[in-house]
């Protein structure tokens, strides 16, 4: 073949080339940045919220330094307070007020709210709210029944939303602090809502460890009215909510 011919088959085979290589470099390209790859950094990048609530109090003695501890972090808390603990106690729940905390209802001596009749719910539910309203001047308390058992009657009956959760490191029953703290930060998700008791000193220990960890994750505590606003959703009188999960 001469000269010419070798060139001619040269530049043929390079035409006939081009394209695949155009194809394969555009495919390289494609997997080393994909189309949504500058979202999904944006996405880590933003700030997710998360609820720390608590139930059973308040009790001076482990309320008080949960409070302290919440107010040095500027961190908010959701708390469900038992009717009967609450007096002697009113400067507590005044303080929980004016730090931002937001306060709910637990019942007044923690009795399972399911198969109550009307007057006996009343009685646990109704009676805490007043004892509450004449606190604080309001009467707009969230519920969360005892054990987090709900049944129809419940649900007809509750003058609010119910708050349920979906963490609970079930704090009552080792008391280990380490546990607990690892046991949530471990699962903590954007819209969740934290299960814990401020009437075990164990239980305060984890909680103010939580939010440390939690925050070096980016997290942001707000209260569980905050977080339904944040996630979009309204709370609606009678209905169940565990989380709000984007």
């Amino acid at each position: 073949m001469g000269k010419e011919g070798k060139y001619g088959a040269f530049f043929l085979a390079l035409a006939l080339f081009l394209p695949f290589l155009a194809l394969e470099t555009d495919r390289r390209m494609t997997v080393a940045l994909p189309v949504d790859g500058p979202a999904e950094v944006e996405q880590e990048q933003e700030t997710k919220f998360i609820a720390l609530t608590f139930d059973d109090g308040p009790r001076r003695s482990t309320t008080g330094p949960l409070l302290d501890g919440l107010a040095q972090r500027g961190v908010p808390a959701t708390f469900f307070l038992i009717g009967e603990q609450v007096p002697g106690n009113e400067d507590i729940v005044r303080r929980m007020e004016a730090e931002g905390h937001q306060i709910g209802i637990h019942t007044y001596d923690h009795k399972c709210l399911t198969a109550l009749n009307a007057a006996d719910f009343s009685a646990q539910v109704d009676r805490s709210r007043q004892l509450l309203g004449e606190i604080l001047g309001r009467e707009n308390f969230l519920l969360r029944p005892p054990y987090g058992m709900v049944d129809a009657g419940v649900e007809r009956r509750a003058g609010s939303a119910i708050i349920l959760w979906s963490i609970d490191p079930e704090d009552w029953d080792d008391k280990n602090a380490e546990r607990i703290t690892r046991h949530i930060v471990s699962r903590a998700k954007d819209g969740d809502i934290i299960l814990l008791h401020d009437i075990y000193s164990t239980s305060v220990e984890a909680a103010l460890a939580v939010v440390d960890a939690l925050h070096e994750e980016g997290f942001l505590f707000v209260t569980v009215e905050e977080l339904a606003a944040q996630h979009h959703v309204e709370l609606c009188e009678g209905q169940i909510y565990r989380s709000f999960y984007p």
